[in-house]
């Protein structure tokens, strides 16, 4: 992946005289000593961060940990006190007049935690906003504004108004208005927050469906550590307005940088982070159609299996043979097809534990992790899903 944002030693320092307040930071005084001595208040501390193009990058922490205040450096509602934030090559702290201008309207596009829509404006009016104040025609700006509402599922609602809308239709709205301009980059503050805890996994659905079809670079700020580890490729961790860890979240899960990221994610539920393609294993041994029973009974009993896959030339799964059937199989003269079982349990390697957990309950057998035409990718034991879901208590 190519960097598409890359930020090296970024501050952002509020006061009468921010630079004042960096060498005390560095000496380890705390934002509160720093405000009492100075009068300024430490906002973001020395963030370096590289964003790859087509990223979904979470930056996550509580309240007053600085990620809200990073965000708004990334599209200078912030300036930086000191640092660089370098977009496809050009440090854009250094723009001003029409390049930030031009920077705010085509490259980089927000959407607000309330939403931020105009009540006196239809659906459609608000979505096309940011296309008029660049001087877009009508006909065109309010084809393309079509085309978003209709992308984030809006299609029909254009004639209504914000008050007639539900929070979650709301915020589609707000995305759609965000998505019109068709930036490179798209900054989301605390988007999902206001939302009630159905309508906001519906949200966080929607997001990587339509992050998997536009490829946007996206910027997303939560506090949810949840929401984070589902919906982020990587994610960074923010304290005390600096970042602590940055990682994927398997990469976090499995070895935090300190005793603050262990206790951060200690209650995280893990059934809705990790995915099949995390705890998967390449079958140590399969049977081709083409092979016999004979042939299937050697694999079991040289691999030490009560049971071995079956797949096709193309390695599409065709089911599932046991020692007990193959063996039974053979004494009666049977093909492998014959006594093969052909409804097994299958995951895709995107899905996630809570998705895996009902068919480890009931299955017999391993679960196949199949990918496009269904070909086998993987297998899951019952072991690896317990195991899984105990990590953190083993790593303890």
């Amino acid at each position: 992946m190519s960097v598409k944002m890359k930020l090296e030693n970024v501050s952002k320092i509020f006061g009468p005289k921010p630079k004042t307040a960096i060498p005390l930071v560095e000496q380890g005084k705390s934002k509160e000593d720093i405000l009492a001595e100075t009068g300024n208040t430490v906002g973001v501390y020395n963030a370096s961060i590289d964003i790859n193009e087509g990223e979904l990058f979470v930056i996550m922490g509580l309240s007053g940990s600085g990620k809200s205040t990073l965000i708004r450096c990334l599209n200078l509602l912030n300036k930086p006190t000191t640092g660089s934030i370098v977009v496809d090559g050009e440090d854009v702290v250094q723009y001003k007049g029409e390049a930030l201008k031009e920077y705010r309207q085509k490259k980089i596009a927000m959407v607000f935690q309330h939403f931020g829509l105009f009540s006196h404006r239809t659906v459609l009016g608000n979505v096309e906003y940011g296309l008029e104040i660049r001087g877009v025609s009508a006909e065109e700006r309010q084809e393309i504004a079509r085309q978003n509402l209709e992308s984030v599922g809006l299609k029909g609602w254009e004639d209504k108004y914000p008050d007639e809308l539900s929070g979650g239709m709301q915020q589609r709205v707000g995305l759609a208005r965000a998505l019109a301009n068709d930036p490179d980059i798209l900054l989301m503050d605390e988007p999902f927050s206001a939302l009630d805890p159905l309508i906001r996994r519906e949200m966080q659905l929607e997001l990587l469906d339509l992050q998997e079809r536009l490829q946007k670079t996206i910027v997303f700020i939560t506090h949810d550590i949840n929401e984070a580890f589902k919906i982020g490729d990587r994610v960074a961790v923010m304290k005390d307005g600096k970042v602590v860890q940055t990682g994927t979240p398997e990469e976090i899960l499995e070895e935090p940088a300190n005793d603050y990221i262990s206790e951060f994610i200690k209650d995280i539920d893990r059934s809705k982070i990790i995915q099949a393609e995390n705890i998967m294993i390449r079958p140590n041994a399969l049977v081709s159609l083409k092979d016999g029973l004979k042939v299937a009974i050697q694999e079991m009993e040289s691999n030490g299996l009560s049971s071995v896959y079956v797949t096709d030339r193309k390695r599409q799964l065709q089911g599932i043979v046991t020692i007990d059937d193959a063996i039974q199989g053979v004494k009666e003269k049977n093909s492998l097809e014959d006594v093969m079982i052909k409804d097994v349990a299958t995951v895709k390697k995107e899905d996630y534990l809570e998705e895996i957990i009902p068919k480890a309950v009931e299955s017999t057998y391993p679960i196949a992790v199949v990918g496009e035409s269904n070909r086998l990718e993987g297998i899951i034991l019952r072991v690896h899903v317990l195991s899984s879901l105990v990590a953190e208590d083993i790593d303890e």
